[in-house]
């Protein structure tokens, strides 16, 4: 029975040790300096000695910060792997949407997002994580209803479809963790890509990301009908630096 462990960094950053890796996803705050994983900050001791794979979805702020190419220096052999719209002179691995990578023990597939950049599928120990990025039902209560809509198609909303045709193609995943983004500034609509996700594809285990420090979007997942069937599956995160130990059947 594989046993991972996640730590919350902040907002959709997470670092997940499996039975080989330790993979980190969209790590953007590092302060405050000199602090560690038990405040979310990533540390060289935790890099020292691992097989380290660190992935960046997309360039926005909230998600990127060119500083962890430092973490080189500890350990020359992390691989980066990061949206081929980030500009950057390091060495990593660029990829596009819609593409699979095999990676000698680890395969990532790509997905595209609703925003920028891609979602991942990583399989690594026998386990399938799903990192969706910026990929998600995005609707705001404050835009106008033709910012939804194709212009060519205007009875569709474009937003949902191209979300739904990217979650659609991952039916037949038999998804371990899927790490999905649950903005409460998008209000009621916070769990339209959550529950979407859920219904078509599902996860054995599901963390709440890209809420920042905003943690009353729990009291909307714990409270939220459309939850119920799935809720005990949720990890309710708290603070910054927080680490789950879970077992996969």
């Amino acid at each position: 029975m594989p046993s991972v462990s996640i730590r919350y960094l902040y907002h959709s950053g997470f670092a997940v040790e499996t039975a080989s890796h330790l993979f980190i996803f969209d790590y953007y705050l590092d302060t405050p300096r000199g602090c560690g994983p038990d405040q979310g900050v990533v540390s060289p001791s935790m890099l020292q000695g691992r097989d380290v794979v660190v992935f960046v979805s997309h360039s926005h702020g909230d998600h990127y910060n060119p500083a962890i190419f430092q973490w080189r220096k500890g350990n020359p052999q992390i691989r980066y792997i990061l949206a081929d719209e980030i500009a950057t002179k390091e060495d990593v691995l660029s990829v596009k949407a819609g593409k699979t990578y095999p990676l000698g023990g680890l395969e990532v597939r790509t997905l595209d997002s609703t925003d920028l950049g891609v979602a991942f599928l990583v399989k690594a120990d026998g386990l399938c994580l799903y990192h969706a990025g910026d990929l998600n039902w995005w609707h705001w209560n404050d835009e106008p209803e033709e910012a939804h809509r194709d212009t060519k198609e205007k009875a569709i909303p474009v937003i949902p479809r191209r979300y739904q045709q990217q979650i659609d193609s991952l039916k037949g995943e038999s998804i371990d963790i899927a790490f999905i983004p649950v903005d409460p500034r998008q209000e009621e609509n916070a769990l339209l890509g959550l529950d979407y996700f859920m219904k078509q594809v599902g996860a054995r285990w599901i963390v709440p990301m890209h809420f920042g420090s905003n943690g009353s979007i729990f009291e909307r997942i714990n409270h939220d009908p459309r939850t119920a069937s799935y809720r005990d599956r949720i990890l309710q995160i708290s603070h910054r630096g927080q680490r789950f130990q879970i077992s996969i059947p």
